[in-house]
């Protein structure tokens, strides 16, 4: 199966009440442990490259495993797996041209960091040539705080999105879909101990998603898929192991999944997932350094975060996106 664009899968995702998970990838292991999941779980799956991984992994390795991934899928699995690319935030013309250039079926513009004006007049640059390639183009309206590659905001330098805004950006633009900033936020520390309470086991509990702006924007963006960044969890049992194995993670924080469950529910079409990964493959490493101080062959320790990747993105899919049996 050829690699397809998101507006067929945004389609069904917006009616169906799920959404769908764009899964960062940076090498061999973790596309797989993602691709098996989807295959498992028969569920349609965006998978998205940072231009730090581009620059990493490099764009034809890349795409080649993701290809490898998708013909495994139909070799060993008999499952036409849809996959769309995704490049994750674009922060340019030239970037994001040479990734629709490259095979990719969707890209992101995200200039939320400059004028509305600006903003716009980029978005739409995109979305011309992206359309005149049968790419599809996601921006951002509103700044998310926090760190991941080179995207990176201070807290008092994000701002929520103003959904009075919406349906003119959209207009002018042209774009397929929309992320916009409603709480959540970049990297594993997504916020600071003074924005949130601490339960009664000393956890840090982060303010509740502003849902009232997702009703807002729905409602004025009628079937309009809208995407949600800065949406991992940070799971506190893989936080617990990375810390117990030599690891420094105080006060990692995400986003509590009963939250993106609900927005799934609403008008989010597509929730990204990039620091879960992170930290599930690096706490699976880190304890088997610790259980096994003997071995030294790559495929023992990165075969273990090849599974913790694939566990994890198997209950992403069922418990907390719904986009199982979806494919």
């Amino acid at each position: 199966m050829p690699l397809v664009t998101t507006k067929e899968m945004f389609k069904k995702a917006y009616h169906g009440g799920y959404a769908i998970g764009a899964f960062n990838v940076n090498n061999m292991e973790i596309i797989q442990g993602i691709a098996d999941a989807a295959i498992e779980e028969h569920a349609p799956l965006i998978l998205q490259v940072s231009k730090g991984a581009r620059a990493y992994a490099k764009h034809v390795y890349l795409m080649k495993l993701i290809e490898a991934a998708i013909e495994d899928a139909e070799q060993n699995a008999g499952f036409a797996l849809p996959v769309a690319v995704h490049l994750d935030h674009g922060d340019s013309f030239e970037l994001c041209k040479s990734c629709i250039d490259g095979g990719f079926t969707s890209v992101m513009i995200d200039a939320s960091s400059k004028s509305f004006e600006d903003n716009i007049a980029l978005s739409k640059q995109v979305v011309d040539y992206a359309h005149d390639h049968g790419v599809v183009v996601e921006a951002e309206l509103g700044t998310l705080a926090g760190v991941e590659d080179e995207v990176k905001v201070k807290s008092e330098d994000s701002s929520y999105t103003r959904p009075e805004d919406v349906e003119e950006f959209v207009t002018r633009t042209g774009v397929d879909s929309l992320a916009i900033a409603i709480g959540t936020s970049h990297g594993a520390y997504k916020f600071t101990a003074a924005q949130c309470t601490r339960d009664e086991r000393g956890i840090l509990v982060p303010p509740p998603l502003r849902f009232d702006i997702l009703e807002e924007v729905a409602k004025r963006l009628p079937e309009f898929p809208i995407v949600l960044h800065g949406a991992s969890s940070v799971p506190q049992e893989f936080v617990k192991i990375i810390n117990e194995n030599g690891g420094k993670m105080p006060d990692a924080i995400g986003i509590p999944e009963e939250q993106l469950r609900k927005a799934a529910k609403m008008a989010v079409c597509k929730i990204n997932i990039d620091s879960d990964l992170r930290v599930a493959m690096t706490a699976s490493i880190r304890q088997h350094f610790n259980d096994h101080p003997e071995h030294f062959d790559p495929r023992q320790y990165l075969g273990d975060g090849r599974t913790a990747i694939k566990k994890m993105v198997q209950h992403k899919i069922v418990d907390v996106l719904g986009c199982n049996n979806k494919a």
